[in-house]
């Protein structure tokens, strides 16, 4: 299986809303854009023709990533496929034969996998993110909320000793998600030193767009932690 590098120090939007989003976000300095669709619990943000269409156009050091609960490699590739995606964040379980059969169908697909923070059971995680390790080219964490039965933009944090324990414990590269927004991603980063953070709702105003000066917040502060890091 080719083996797919994630950038350094990688900053993820999700919920692109429009065309004039997916802007905005790149001017900020975000590196990929994230487009949630064919969801388990939340509500789409655009149609699936808009999101297509909006990724198409991005630069190709700006790529558009598909976020979906699909789980079978044949409509991963599929939907992939018709969004012009080459990137795929997966919050569905998917199962180990259906990864691999991904791989084989499209080698060159980017696989990140979500892995669920429910508590503070590190062993699971560990030997969950273990055992996909050789099927994805990275993992990103986020909070499970009790509530809703969400398990992605949830606006929720979670203890950041079991991502940091992650980062240590996997073969690949983990990004950081659940409730990070721009007042606490330095600290986070500090505290997990992730390969890369993402943040969907800490980003948005009270009309759920992306609001701009927090967009360049979160930026800044990621930025800046990182920089302090490599000191």
């Amino acid at each position: 299986m080719p083996r797919r590098e994630l950038p350094g120090n990688l900053i993820q939007i999700a919920g692109v809303i429009d065309e004039a989003e997916a802007h905005m976000l790149v001017s900020a300095g975000v590196d990929w854009l994230g487009f949630p669709l064919r969801l388990a619990v939340h509500q789409e943000d655009l149609s699936e023709a808009e999101a297509g269409r909006i990724i198409r156009a991005l630069p190709a050091e700006h790529p558009g990533v598909l976020i979906t609960y699909l789980n079978t490699a044949k409509n991963i590739a599929a939907f992939c496929a018709k969004l012009g995606a080459r990137h795929v964040q997966l919050h569905g379980e998917v199962s180990l034969a259906e990864l691999r059969a991904l791989k084989q169908i499209d080698p060159d697909l980017f696989v990140l996998k979500s892995v669920i923070v429910r508590d503070d059971d590190v062993d699971r995680l560990e030997s969950e993110a273990s055992a996909l390790a050789p099927w994805v080219d990275a993992f990103i964490t986020d909070t499970f909320d009790p509530a809703t039965g969400a398990t992605g933009a949830t606006g929720r944090i979670h203890d950041w000793k079991v991502s940091a324990a992650l980062v240590l414990a996997v073969p690949k590269p983990v990004i950081l998600a659940g409730g990070l927004d721009p007042d606490n991603v330095a600290s986070a980063i500090e505290a997990v030193r992730p390969a890369g953070v993402d943040s969907h709702t800490g980003v948005e105003g009270p009309d759920g767009r992306k609001d701009p000066e927090k967009v360049r917040r979160f930026v800044s502060e990621a930025r800046r932690a990182w920089g302090r890091a490599a000191c």
